[in-house]
């Protein structure tokens, strides 16, 4: 594992990537941070109600965990997982996340989030909109189109014959090698589904949607890098 790191705008890597920070710790943030403890990680974990509220997760976790406040959690992880309601996504606290690379989870609900016109009209995605507002972090979308019950139980070893792959989309390319192996790690593949403006690709009602890795609620199916790939490049608007 090693840890990204920005000097004079270049992206290195550092050996001891060993913190995963959660801001959300609902039904995709606690399944990540439960992946990233049996990898042997440690996890910050947090929620917009306080760390009080989280207290029955860190005990399920174990030592490897802690609850803290979500400028904390930002601070802590080498990696900063965003999950949160999209509608929420400007409380995200911007000056800890300098120079991190963030994972967005974010999917665009109207019916929860309201209307966004940018989405809308398909002038933006979700993706853009987390990184215009964390302007000095790399964002990566992933983990938002797998139904969180499917991402704890289709994790593999490396090199396994039914090892599951997930799309990721950004637009640097050191940040998503650095998720690429987070992935690896916690049991699953990467597919690269292009720049941060392609994120649409990988949202609510697309091919790649759930359906891959089984039905909602249901029994969980590995989906490989090809059917992924294929069912990217399947999406329409």
């Amino acid at each position: 594992m090693g840890r990204w790191w920005n000097r004079g705008g270049e992206w290195r890597v550092r050996a001891g990537m060993t913190t995963i920070g959660l801001i959300g710790s609902g039904n995709i943030g606690g399944t990540v941070a439960k992946l990233a403890v049996a990898a042997g990680y440690d996890v910050v974990l947090s929620n917009s109600r306080g760390p009080e509220t989280l207290q029955d997760l860190v005990a399920e976790l174990g030592p490897k965990a802690r609850a803290a406040t979500a400028a904390e959690a930002a601070a802590a992880g080498d990696i900063v997982v965003v999950t949160v309601p999209l509608k929420a996504y400007a409380d995200v606290p911007v000056a800890p996340l300098a120079g991190k690379v963030v994972i967005d989870t974010n999917n665009y609900y109207p019916e929860r989030d309201g209307q966004i016109a940018a989405l809308d009209n398909d002038e933006s995605t979700t993706g853009e909109l987390l990184q215009q507002h964390l302007t000095e972090s790399k964002v990566v979308k992933g983990f938002n189109n797998i139904w969180f019950g499917h991402l704890a139980k289709l994790g593999r070893p490396s090199g396994s014959a039914d090892r599951t792959a997930l799309p990721i989309a950004g637009d640097d390319t050191a940040a998503k090698l650095l998720v690429t192996e987070f992935l690896d790690t916690i049991g699953y593949d990467a597919v690269d589904a292009g720049p941060l403006s392609e994120n649409w690709r990988t949202q609510r009602d697309t091919p790649v949607y759930v359906t891959p890795y089984g039905p909602f609620g249901g029994e969980a199916t590995p989906a490989g890098a090809e059917v992924v790939r294929k069912a990217v490049a399947e999406a329409k608007r």
